[in-house]
C-alpha cells in the first residue's frame, strides 16, 4: 500500500498538464437528426430495453440523417428490406452493398411508413427476432457489445458495420441517451488494485463505474483522467475497461509493431490496449479522425 501511494502521490502533484485531442468536428445535420429523434430513441429503448445510442446510430447510418431516398420518400430510416413476410406497403429501390470486396448495385423491396415513427417502431420489433436475441442479454449500456453483435448476426453486409456506429455514438456521445432518466444503482466505495503495464500505472474499471467514482477513490482530479484517457466527461465504463493514471506514450513498445483490427474494435479501444495516444495511432497509420478501423486491417503501432 506504500508503493501504491507513492505513486499516486506522484502523478497527482505532478503539476503536470497535457493537452486533449480535439474533438471531432461535429456535422450540423447530424446534430438536427439527434435533436429530432432522440427522444423517440430514448422511448423504444425503456419500451424494447435496446440501447438508444444504437438505435440513434443505426438511424444516423441507415438513413443518411435523414437524407436518403428511403428516408425522405418512404419515411425508413434502417433500411429494413421488405421480405416475404411483410405485409405493408413496399418500393423497390436500387442499393449498392459491398459482398466479398465486390461493390454490387441491385435493386430490393424496402418497407414503406406512413411516419417516422413507424420506422422506429418497426425497427425495433425488427431486432426481437432470434436472430438478435443474445443480444439483450447484454447490459443496455454495453453499446460496444451491441454494435458488434448486429454485424455478427447479420444486420448489414459492411465489414465496418460495428465501427462505424461504435465512432458515430463516441463521436456524438450518444451513450449520454442510454442512461436517461435512469437512476443510478448506489455504489459501494471500493478499494482500488493499481497495476503497471507497458511502464503506466492504472487501474481496471469495475461494474457500475465511471470515472467520477474513480478519481474520488484515488484522489485524483476528473480532468486529468479525461487527458489521460482522452475520453470527454461521462464517458461510460465497462468492467475490464483501463484506465490510464498517466499520460500515454507516443508509440507501443516493442514487441507490439502492428495490430490486426478484431469486429466493433475502434481507434481508441486499440491505443488504450497499448497505452498509446489515438492521435498519435492516426497519424502513424496516416489517417483522418474520420477513418473507421476495418476488420482485419492491420494498423502499426510504432
Amino acid at each position: 500500500m506504500k508503493i501504491q501511494h507513492t505513486i499516486l502521490c506522484i502523478l497527482c502533484f505532478s503539476g503536470l498538464a497535457y493537452p486533449v485531442m480535439s474533438a471531432p468536428k461535429k456535422s450540423p445535420k447530424t446534430v438536427d437528426y439527434i435533436e429530432k429523434h432522440s427522444d423517440l430513441a430514448v422511448r423504444h429503448m425503456k419500451k424494447y430495453k435496446i440501447p438508444a445510442s444504437i438505435i440513434l446510430s443505426q438511424g444516423i447510418l441507415e438513413s443518411g440523417v435523414g437524407m436518403s431516398e428511403c428516408a425522405r420518400l418512404h419515411k425508413n430510416h434502417f433500411g429494413i428490406k421488405a421480405n416475404t413476410s411483410w405485409k405493408g406497403k413496399k418500393q423497390k429501390m436500387l442499393t449498392s452493398e459491398y459482398r466479398n470486396g465486390k461493390l454490387l448495385r441491385e435493386y430490393h423491396w424496402f418497407r414503406v411508413y406512413d411516419k417516422v415513427e413507424d420506422s422506429y417502431e418497426d425497427h425495433s420489433l425488427f431486432l426481437l427476432q432470434p436472430r438478435y436475441s443474445k443480444l439483450f442479454l447484454l447490459d443496455i449500456t454495453d453499446y460496444k457489445g451491441w454494435a458488434k453483435g448486429l454485424q455478427v448476426c447479420g444486420y448489414a453486409t459492411d465489414i465496418a458495420y460495428a465501427n462505424k456506429l461504435i465512432k458515430v455514438i463516441e463521436d456524438y456521445e450518444l451513450y449520454g441517451f442510454d442512461t436517461k432518466k435512469i437512476k443510478n444503482k448506489p455504489r459501494i466505495k471500493i478499494s482500488r488494485n493499481i497495476y503497471k503495464s507497458h511502464n503506466l500505472v492504472y487501474v481496471l474499471a469495475e461494474a457500475d463505474d465511471n470515472l467520477n467514482q474513480i478519481a474520488d477513490d484515488l484522489g485524483f482530479g476528473v480532468k486529468k483522467l479525461v487527458q489521460y484517457n482522452e475520453v470527454p466527461e461521462g464517458y461510460p465504463l465497462r468492467k475490464g475497461d483501463i484506465v490510464y493514471l498517466e499520460k500515454k506514450k507516443k508509440k507501443a513498445d516493442k514487441p507490439y509493431f502492428e495490430h490486426i483490427v478484431q469486429v466493433g474494435e475502434s481507434m481508441h479501444q486499440i491505443s488504450q490496449q497499448y497505452g498509446m495516444q489515438v492521435k498519435r495511432l492516426y497519424k502513424l497509420n496516416k489517417q483522418s479522425f474520420d477513418y473507421v478501423p476495418v476488420e482485419g486491417d492491420v494498423l502499426r503501432l510504432r
